[in-house]
């Protein structure tokens, strides 16, 4: 009787626990590289290098997510390994300002509690996204810039980086190139087909959404500018009711109309469906050539739209979808 009592107990823990796995939500993730000034520059080489450093950093999102983790870890992972990518406009890749130097933004928001954190203007971070969730899981505060930002670095002891690891030969190259276009030297300027800002957004099976954005900004940009990407509401948003929001582009379009909010306030109180919502925001509230959306809402439903060349993008969800485009 014991025996038979005991093996009744296991079959409905076994039920439970199956009945667990079942409730389990769909998941859904977009990445983005950033929006694309001048297609025509990238190479079939610089095409195929872009889509697997956008493959690489899918996939790890796409494994947290299936294996029932946090999209809040998920989207900080992702963008870890872009930031680390020297591909990109994050982090080591960061594009070079008008003094010649780097500095970094990286916002971080979950859709939960609407907790966030950010930090801007820093310069010995390896990975800004980091900083920016300690911001927001270690402190009372949103956002922190410049020298009090690299301070709490040191406290929270995020790893550091010095000026040698972020120079790329090729961001000193656009610098050039564009301040012989500014001018008059050159009819063109490279940089503008290189990959920009980064971002993820994603759904977990606990139905919780999360952003993340991180970026070196614009090239050229004067010392001390920041841009939408570690401001909440402008490139960056995370709302379990509706949706979340990464952007790229020229910043101070975004911050100008709270794009990454509009998106989500469309939804709550128009009723729009998240492609609608996120089309509007690009066809409607944003100049053209402004740069580019990536959006997941709380149906696991994935948009991704942009009003310049391209848009450096990867997606993929439960149901099996996984896209990858580089450029257009």
């Amino acid at each position: 009787m014991i025996r038979h009592g005991w093996m009744v107990v296991l079959g409905l823990m076994t039920m439970m626990t199956a009945e667990a796995r079942g409730a389990a939500g769909p998941w859904a993730i977009a990445v983005h590289g950033g929006a694309i000034g001048r297609a025509e520059n990238l190479t079939d080489a610089d095409r195929e290098a872009t889509r697997a450093s956008l493959e690489k950093a899918l996939d790890i999102g796409r494994k947290i997510l299936a294996d029932g983790g946090s999209s809040l870890d998920a989207v900080e992972q992702v963008v870890r390994a872009l930031e680390d990518d020297p591909r990109f406009n994050a982090g080591r890749g960061a594009v070079l300002n008008g003094a010649g130097r780097h500095e970094l933004d990286a916002s971080i928001m979950e859709g939960h509690s609407h907790q966030c954190g950010a930090v801007a203007g820093v310069r010995t971070v390896k990975n800004p996204i980091t900083l920016a969730r300690r911001v927001m899981e270690k402190t009372r505060h949103v956002l922190l810039a410049g020298d009090g930002a690299e301070k709490f670095a040191d406290e929270q002891q995020v790893e550091r980086a010095g000026d040698e690891y972020f120079r790329i030969p090729a961001r000193v190259r656009e610098l050039e190139s564009i301040r012989r276009a500014e001018q008059g030297k050159e009819s063109g300027s490279a940089w503008e087909g290189h990959m920009g800002t980064v971002g993820c957004v994603a759904l977990d099976q606990q139905g919780h959404l999360a952003a993340a954005t991180s970026t070196g900004g614009l090239v050229n940009k004067k010392w001390g500018r920041i841009g939408d990407s570690p401001i909440i509401g402008a490139g960056t948003y995370a709302d379990d009711a509706t949706c979340a929001v990464s952007c790229t582009g020229i910043g101070e379009e975004y911050i100008r109309r709270s794009i990454a909010y509009d998106v989500s306030a469309q939804m709550r109180y128009r009723g729009a469906s998240l492609d609608d919502a996120v089309r509007d925001a690009i066809d409607a509230r944003l100049p053209r050539s402004s740069g580019g959306i990536i959006a997941v809402g709380k149906d696991g439903r994935l948009s991704a739209r942009f009003n310049t060349p391209g848009l450096s993008r990867a997606l993929a969800d439960s149901g099996g979808r996984r896209e990858i485009r580089v450029g257009d």
